[in-house]
This record gives C-alpha cells, structure tokens and sequence, in this order.
C-alpha cells in the first residue's frame, strides 16, 4: 500500500492553518492550469477554525467550485448542517465565494433522486467520470470519514458518487462515496485533538476495519496536531 504522506503539527490551530494554505495553493495552481478549482469540504466540529482561514486567503473564488463532502438531512439553517457553518464562515472573510456553494439537496423529498441530481452536478463540473481537483476529509472516531460510516450500505456503493444513508447519530445524510472520493487529484486530511489518538493510529497503519481506510492514500496529504498524534510511531514536529 502507498505510504500516506503526514506532517505532525504543534495543535489544532497550526494544522488548520496549514490545511487553510494547502488548499489555497491548490486552488491557486487548479484555476493557473485549468482556470477553475473544484473542492469538495467536510463538515464538522474539526475544520471549522480551517474554514475561516481559507476563506481570508487570497484566492479567485470566482473560479472556485465548492461542494459537500457530505450533509445531515437537517432543516435548512439548522446548526446540525454543515452548510451552516460553512456559509458562516465565507459570509465573515469571503463573502463573494457564497455564490460558489453547491449544498447538498438534503431538503428534497426524494433523498434518493435529490443525490442523483448531485451526482450529475459533479459531472458538469468536473468531467465524466467526475474528478475533483481536492477533498477535504476528516475521520470520525469510529473510523467513519464523509459520512461513510461503519455497517452502512453507501460503503458498498460503486455505480454513483453521492449517496444517502441510513440514520447515524440521529439524522440521515447524503455523502459522497469511495469511487469519488479515490478518483480526486488530491486528498487532504485534518485530523486533531487526544480522542482521535487511538483511532488514528489505526488509520495510519490502514486497519481494514476502518472506512476510512478504504480511502487512496496517492496524492494524499495527512495534517494532525501532536494530541492526535499520541500514538504515531516517532511522529515529526512542527
């Protein structure tokens, strides 16, 4: 297997501002060679300090595409949505890349055709089959990341980019699967704090238990602090 790529930083701000700047170059170099930049963020407690770096960064969010990684089928502005603070965030430190945000139809009836119609947004945006320029990803403590979770049917999906699962944690969501995700010209991981500490170290050593695992590690980047580190073998310092 290809050895995943890991920069060790001194706590969770550090390695938010690293995130912030890797994306940001990425974007950068995607609309010099391509003249656009689609990127795929996660949602959750971990990448809401990256958000509001990124967004400060100086980037043409005209030529930027943001989409979900996944979403909770919440009420629209509910705190439980991602959207939510991801739009919070853009509103505060880059207002103009608001109208770049593609959210997840997680208000539609049909959850099921709602992830369809998303898939086929992927595809005008980043070709057939869909390749995005970068994915952001973060690991739940159960080894989830996106929201493919353990013993949920979206694991197995291989026909389609964005599913819908069954209820974890109290809501269902809509996610985008494994061929999406392994087909992205990067990945960059943030991971922090001591309760991600067991579970990464699993993760680093690609425990098959793991969702998370099931993740390509080629042009994979891994930004953890030194709590989640705790149990790395020699992690660096940074």
């Amino acid at each position: 297997m290809t050895a995943l790529a890991i920069e060790v930083h001194a706590d969770a701000a550090a390695a938010s501002r690293r995130a912030a700047a890797y994306i940001a170059d990425c974007a950068r170099q995607a609309i010099e060679q391509r003249q656009r930049f689609v990127l795929a963020l996660s949602g959750g407690t971990t990448p809401r300090q990256m958000l509001g770096l990124l967004a400060a960064e100086t980037i043409d969010w005209r030529q930027v595409h943001l989409l979900q990684v996944d979403e909770r089928a919440a009420p629209a502005g509910s705190a439980e949505r991602n959207l939510t603070q991801l739009r919070d965030a853009l509103r505060l430190h880059a207002p103009r890349a608001l109208e770049q945000v593609a959210p997840m139809p997680v208000d539609a009836a049909d959850l099921a055709a709602a992830a369809e119609g998303y898939g086929r947004l992927l595809v005008r945006l980043a070709g057939s089959p869909a390749r995005l320029d970068l994915v952001q990803l973060g690991l739940g403590a159960d080894g989830h990341t996106a929201s493919l979770v353990p013993g949920d049917a979206a694991l197995e999906v291989s026909g389609a980019d964005v599913a819908v699962t069954a209820p974890y944690n109290g809501w269902r969501r809509m996610t985008l699967t494994f061929p999406v995700i392994n087909r992205a010209r990067r990945i960059v991981w943030l991971v922090t704090g001591a309760n991600k500490a067991e579970v990464l170290a699993r993760f680093v050593a690609a425990d098959p238990a793991l969702p998370a695992s099931r993740i390509n590690r080629e042009s994979a980047l891994l930004l953890v602090d030194r709590a989640a580190a705790a149990h790395l073998a020699a992690p660096g310092n940074r």
